[in-house]
């Protein structure tokens, strides 16, 4: 949960500090608050996270400097177990 919290954590300050908006700005932010929320807890819903992750990529994963950010939180959210197949 702890490596949860700090990427979630890290890529809310990287996207508050980045100066370009772009149109989905505001989904990821709200999906990182939800991220937060849900780590702040002792069990996560893992599908919501996957769900919010998926939201948080398809927001910000075109910019660039915020790449190495969603990349540490999609690791974060894997360690609670592989995606499921469907």
């Amino acid at each position: 949960m702890a490596g949860l919290r700090s990427a979630v954590a890290r890529l809310r300050r990287q996207l508050a500090a980045h100066p370009a908006e772009f149109r989905d700005r505001d989904v990821a932010e709200e999906e990182l608050a939800a991220l937060a929320d849900l780590a702040a807890g002792d069990h996560p819903d893992i599908p919501r996270l996957r769900r919010s992750l998926l939201l948080v990529a398809g927001a910000i994963g075109s910019v660039s400097a915020l790449g190495p950010g969603v990349r540490e939180l999609r690791e974060a959210v894997d360690l609670f177990g592989p995606a499921p197949r469907g």
